[in-house]
């Protein structure tokens, strides 16, 4: 009891005379350039994110060198 061709054809046809060609190309073209931005500023997300985990990953590096470097003054003061 599903929509048959038929009755998509006679809702298409609807819905050209409403809106007229040109205002569904109008809308066709936004709606895939809105697409099209989505999935670049997804991909560039996820590129982001990707950088963020390197840079954080050399901050935490830094960290534990400093750390290491502190503990070993610390160790030769203890010395001495």
């Amino acid at each position: 009891m599903g929509i048959s061709i038929w009755q998509l054809l006679i809702l298409l046809a609807v819905v050209i005379l409403i809106f007229g060609t040109k205002k569904l190309k109008n809308v066709g073209g936004d709606l895939g350039s809105a697409i099209k931005s989505f999935k670049s500023a997804m991909k560039d997300g996820d590129q982001g994110s990707d950088q963020d985990a390197v840079q954080q990953n050399k901050v935490e590096q830094n960290e534990s060198k400093s750390s290491t470097t502190s503990e070993s003054v610390a160790k030769e003061k203890d010395k001495v």
